[in-house]
């Protein structure tokens, strides 16, 4: 009887544990969690999150291009003014204090 017991009991705890071995199998595998790591370089951001259409915008609009403060902008407008319209992109660098740099940054800012 005692060795029914013992058999009994030793039974019972080898299913304990297969039974929690092949739980802890099929359980679902959880994914690390994404670690983002700040980095020390500064990330230059491009301005405006629209597009400025520099045949029309006015001062405000213009000097949310990068690079484009009041100045500029009162200088892309009166270059508008004396030759008309842009038309196309690379015409702003005729505007005085608009170079190559400042057109680049703002290119996918800008349309005509």
């Amino acid at each position: 009887m005692k060795n029914l017991l013992s058999a009994i009991s030793f039974m019972v705890l080898m299913v304990c544990g297969v039974s929690s071995v092949w739980a802890a199998e099929t359980a679902p595998i959880e994914k690390p969690a994404k670690v983002e790591t700040k980095t020390t370089a500064k990330t230059e951001t491009t301005a405006p999150k629209s597009v400025v259409n520099i045949n029309t915008a006015d001062v405000q609009e213009l000097i949310k291009l990068k690079g484009v403060g009041e100045k500029k902008a009162e200088a892309i407008i009166a270059w508008r003014k004396e030759n008309g319209n842009f038309k196309t992109v690379e015409d702003l660098l005729e505007v005085k204090g608009i170079g190559e740099a400042t057109l680049e940054s703002n290119r996918a800012n800008i349309s005509i």
